[in-house]
């Protein structure tokens, strides 16, 4: 092991000052990133439209190409998708990475090309293992394999020639072939489409590997994990892996899940690395495991600018470049890739937490929040909110949403929130109090509009059957990969509906 990860730090010296440039250099970094995005699609169909080859300042560029939505973008992918090309980006675009939204019915599909693919994920994922590496040089992860839980693909129904699914199916269907050799299981089993059967092979298929490390969607892996046990006869992961060492997650909020997985792994042996990595981009990467904020990676071929999340809705809200941010403020990201998307909001919204380096933490999403009643509750709160409660009335979450209801002659108005407990407190009520408490304590709109029940009465809690959710995601034919239960609502018709499943 001594040498192996002597070799793989070699490989990483390089790397890893290239991170440490970018560092110190942020601007200078993103304004290369920039330029050479625009100077690659020149002769695009989109840089022609634009005239990318007369942009030569920041504010040129900014004034000329407008802020886009998916709803903008849908047909020039829609042509993409039926075989055109040099649309968007001037390399083919053959792959498109499903959204795995659920408060859309009409799915998104986002243009993956090869350099997104490259210089963006496939860089990302090699930035963890260089920063892990870093962080612990005398790691066994090297010895055996990285467990993943991915989705699926298919051939494009518009074009035989390109092909539609999860991100991370792409991803593995993508791999380099040295990967699979790190890799388990075997990639017909990881794209397998029904996720109950790709459940029970991949539970075959690794009882006896020598899996170190674990990466994907927190929720999920609790599934499998569980399952695993079960199968095994066996009390703790560990009596199955021994060697296992590290859980790179993403993709929802981490701390519901941290008791579950304590309850299920040795947390003296388990390192968690968190990243950002959307169908869009990847984005971050915790590189310091006492700092629970993710590093901005600025050298993937992404561009970033900002909107501060009160300005969403404006008619022309200003957009900040990165060096115009400011801490602690929730900001909606606006990403130029190369992928070929151009000012694209991509729907999250993030906060920063240093800005030497950029460091972040996710907020929330531009369309999950609660504001019907003027107090803006934003996932971020809701988190926060619910780890408080939890914490101290010594309850587990599995899976919640939360939604308004809305006053009438007969009632003010309240939040509601449909709650599925691993462990349930023992008193609901004192539950109930903390999260309300809890709630003002992190927002002062909310504090406000609950002053004296004048305008908001306190929280209705229900408590959800077992596996509600999940028997939901199933009904939608959203199980596995990196779909996952939309948090907040500023309508009912997401809670209405899974209301309606809680006495099946």
């Amino acid at each position: 092991m001594p040498l192996i990860n002597s070799i793989v730090s070699w490989f990483n010296t390089k790397r890893l000052s290239e991170i440490d440039f970018a560092k110190k250099y942020p601007i200078e970094t993103q304004h290369e990133v920039l330029t050479k995005l625009l100077d690659t699609a020149r002769n695009t169909e989109w840089g022609n439209k634009y005239d990318f080859q007369s942009i030569n300042a920041l504010n040129q560029f900014k004034e000329r190409l407008p802020i886009q939505t998916y709803e903008d973008i849908e047909p020039y992918v829609d042509r993409l998708r039926q075989g055109e090309q040099n649309i968007l980006w001037p390399s083919e675009i053959k792959w498109f990475a499903k959204s795995s939204g659920t408060t859309h019915s009409k799915s998104k599909f986002i243009p993956v090309s090869k350099e997104a693919m490259e210089d963006c994920h496939f860089r990302g994922g090699k930035d963890i293992l260089a920063l892990y590496t870093s962080l612990f040089p005398e790691t066994g992860i090297l010895k055996g394999k990285g467990l993943t839980l991915g989705g699926s693909h298919q051939i494009n129904n518009l074009s035989n020639e390109s092909y539609f699914g999860d991100l991370s199916a792409i991803l593995i269907q993508n791999l380099p072939f040295w990967a699979h050799f790190i890799r388990t299981p075997d990639s017909a089993i990881v794209l397998l489409d029904e996720w109950e059967e790709k459940l029970n092979k991949m539970t075959e298929a690794t009882l006896n590997e020598n899996v170190t490390s674990l990466s994907g969607v927190p929720s999920w892996y609790l599934v499998l994990l569980k399952h695993v046990l079960k199968v095994s006869g066996k009390q703790s992961i560990h009596d199955i892996w021994p060697n296992l060492e590290l859980f790179v997650h993403g993709g929802v909020c981490f701390d519901p899940y941290r008791n579950q997985f304590n309850s299920l792994l040795a947390p003296e042996k388990m390192n968690y690395m968190e990243t950002y990595n959307a169908s869009e981009g990847f984005f971050g990467i915790q590189d310091d495991l006492n700092d629970e904020a993710m590093l901005l990676m600025l050298d993937y071929g992404i561009y970033y600018e900002f909107i501060p999340f009160e300005n969403i809705n404006d008619e022309n809200p200003k957009v900040l470049s990165l060096e115009d941010v400011e801490l602690h403020t929730h900001y909606a990201i606006i990403i130029t890739t190369n992928g070929g998307l151009w000012r694209y909001q991509i729907g999250d919204t993030i906060r920063f937490t240093s800005l030497k380096p950029y460091k972040f933490k996710i907020s929330g999403r531009t369309k999950l929040f609660i504001n019907a009643f003027g107090e803006e509750i934003i996932i971020d709160n809701a988190e926060k909110a619910m780890q408080t409660a939890c914490t101290k009335t010594n309850a587990i979450i599995k899976d919640y949403i939360g939604a308004p209801i809305f006053m009438d002659n007969n009632r003010k108005g309240a939040h509601q929130w449909l709650i599925e407990f691993e462990k349930a407190p023992v008193n609901i009520d004192e539950f109930n109090y903390m999260l309300d408490n809890a709630l003002m304590n992190q927002n002062s709109d909310y504090e406000a509009k609950r002053y004296k029940n004048i305008t908001l009465d306190k929280p209705v809690i229900t408590i959800a059957r077992q596996d509600l959710f999940y028997d939901w995601l199933k009904k939608k034919g959203k199980l596995g990969g990196q779909n996952k239960v939309p948090r907040l609502a500023n309508n009912r018709d997401l809670i209405d509906e899974i209301l309606d499943m809680n006495q099946i």
